[in-house]
């Protein structure tokens, strides 16, 4: 064995003359392996988030063979560990709950077992955070394989994009607009093919996110799932990854300050899900770089959206996204806005990568001089109803509910706002902010995607297709409108959105970044003397860790024993 091969991780089980490794050898031979399958090999762990329930990963099955094929020329010996699939579609209350749990499982899936390196296979929403936090957590090299978007939906010829659409013909079948076999047809077609969604919601996102740290190769996260190219990456993602173990390029050497910022740049430039926002949080920190609420707010103060693809933009998708381009020619847009020489796991800086980039459409990536938006994707308000901060979508909203003041309309629980909302008796105007409280990280529980609230119907039949909504939860990346969430601190901790009544002023000024409830000082006081804590939603197992341990959303909700700790600012990294 070389000194090199020594030194192999996986080499602690296999290598020494004792009895436990030579269990550990007769074992792997009672599968049918032998010396010159492990031995002097890197052991590739590929971590497949395939299930039957998953839509979006159901070519994985498939994809996890090409990633063997690449680990295999490398001269690696791969072995898949399947890990929760989470898919957004199928689990309740919200994936978002089991976040932690896949990054719980990742990470100690990783370290307890002997592997030298693993790839991630990840796309639907949560899998993305979720696999690059415990990965980073375990700190061995990694490299992220995005699921890719599903190919574009079609009704009648038109373009169907997933989730934004769906919410879109909802809400006219609400009205009465379109019949019931119409609605049917848009189901029909909205989903064509396997790939996580094809608008630039919180899949897009967070695969978009996952290469501007660095953790794809260039290129990877904008590639159809049905295209052959994906098969080429997943490939090619197994060859890297035997090299990188070689090099030890481990993503504490990928994943810095510089890495954040870019991720975060990219974020803004794509029109971004307000998903973003716990996710990058909670990324960066395991990392150990202290990103905040108020770095997100300085770059979305300053970056433009060029990414011209629904639900920001007004027309293309992610299959148009990647014929423009993809990812690597936005960057290349951008990348005076960027640190370059921030490391990938190609083995080379960013900007490297970015050689040879070009835009093929100039609609569909706008360059810096035409974005389609002047202020980046997402804005960070404050105020006395959220002091610890809340998240909105400016350029995903109507103009006129920018600057806003209007009666509350509380709404306690996601199930008495669906019996109310369609109520033709509903004392509500379109002028009115709907409030939905009680759906934050402890009081969903896991925060569900309930922030963009229903339009009322009578307000529908007016002729309205938005208004300003507030809540303590997030909303799907495909959702659009004058929708603040993630506000903190939840009410089902007692934050103040706890104390708004139905009939309170509520005022928000997205320019001034500002957002109140115009009630006096002792009139909270006497709420909050009056307001008792709801019981907890579980009494044992994962869901009594999860309310236990669970950070609010201004910290990106990971568990408190996970996270970095960090002391004194000083000598921090200068995020923005």
């Amino acid at each position: 064995m070389t000194k090199q091969a020594a030194n192999l991780r996986s080499a602690r089980w296999f290598a020494p003359d004792d009895l436990r490794s030579s269990g550990h050898r007769s074992r792997m031979m009672q599968m049918g392996y032998d010396e010159k399958d492990w031995g002097k090999k890197p052991i590739i762990a590929i971590l497949n988030t395939w299930s039957d329930l998953n839509a979006c990963h159901a070519h994985f099955k498939d994809r996890v063979e090409h990633v063997k094929r690449g680990v295999l020329q490398a001269g690696g010996f791969p072995v898949e560990l399947p890990v929760q699939s989470l898919s957004e579609s199928a689990l309740k209350p919200t994936s978002m709950l089991y976040r932690n749990f896949l990054a719980m499982e990742t990470e100690e899936l990783l370290r307890a077992h002997p592997i030298d390196g693993a790839v991630l296979m990840g796309g639907c929403d949560k899998t993305t955070p979720a696999l690059v936090m415990g990965a980073i957590s375990a700190g061995f090299p990694m490299i992220f394989l995005p699921a890719g978007p599903m190919l574009r939906g079609n009704y009648k010829g038109e373009w169907l994009g997933s989730g934004s659409d769906a919410w879109k013909y909802w809400d006219e079948r609400r009205a009465g607009t379109i019949s019931e076999e119409q609605w049917t047809g848009v189901e029909e077609g909205i989903a064509r093919s396997y790939g996580h969604c094809m608008t630039f919601g919180t899949a897009s996102t967070m695969t978009a996110i996952a290469e501007a740290l660095g953790l794809t190769l260039p290129g990877a996260s904008s590639i159809p799932a049905a295209d052959v190219n994906h098969i080429r990456m997943s490939t090619r993602c197994g060859r890297r990854i035997v090299e990188m173990v070689w090099d030890e390029l481990t993503p504490d050497k990928i994943i810095t300050a510089d890495a954040v910022h870019n991720a975060t740049t990219v974020a803004m430039a794509t029109g971004c899900s307000t998903n973003a926002v716990v996710h990058l949080l909670s990324m960066a920190r395991r990392a150990g770089v202290p990103l905040t609420l108020d770095d997100l707010d300085k770059a979305g103060r300053t970056t433009p959206v060029v990414a011209n693809i629904r639900p920001t933009g007004d027309k293309y998708l992610m299959e148009d996204f990647y014929y423009a381009g993809g990812l690597r020619a936005l960057m290349s847009e951008i990348k005076d806005l960027l640190k370059l020489d921030a490391m990938t796991v190609s083995g080379f800086p960013l900007g490297e990568t970015l050689k040879g980039a070009e835009v093929y459409n100039s609609d569909v990536i706008r360059p810096l001089s035409n974005p389609i938006y002047h202020e980046g994707s997402l804005a960070v308000l404050k105020g006395n109803l959220a002091p610890d901060g809340c998240v909105m979508k400016p350029s995903a909203c109507e103009p006129r509910l920018r600057v806003h003041e209007g009666p509350a309309l509380v709404f306690d629980s996601y199930p008495e706002m669906k019996a109310m909302i369609d109520r033709e008796d509903l004392d509500v105007t379109a002028d009115h902010v709907l409030i939905l409280r009680n759906a934050g990280p402890k009081g969903g529980p896991g925060m569900p995607e309930w922030g963009m609230l229903p339009i009322p119907k009578k307000i529908l039949k007016q002729g309205y297709r938005d208004m300003l909504r507030i809540s303590d939860a997030r909303m799907s990346g495909t959702s659009y409108g004058a929708c603040i969430l993630h506000v903190a601190p939840e009410a089902h901790i007692g934050g103040p959105l706890s104390l708004v009544r139905t009939g309170d002023i509520i005022r928000v000024d997205l320019p001034n970044r500002s957002i109140d409830m115009l009630v006096d000082e002792e009139t909270l006081a006497s709420r909050r003397a009056e307001w008792v804590a709801p019981a907890d939603k579980y009494e044992r197992g994962y869901g009594w860790m999860f309310s236990k341990h669970i950070k609010q959303a201004n910290e990106g909700c990971d568990f408190d024993f996970l996270e970095r700790q960090f002391g004194a600012t000083a000598g921090e990294p200068d995020i923005f």
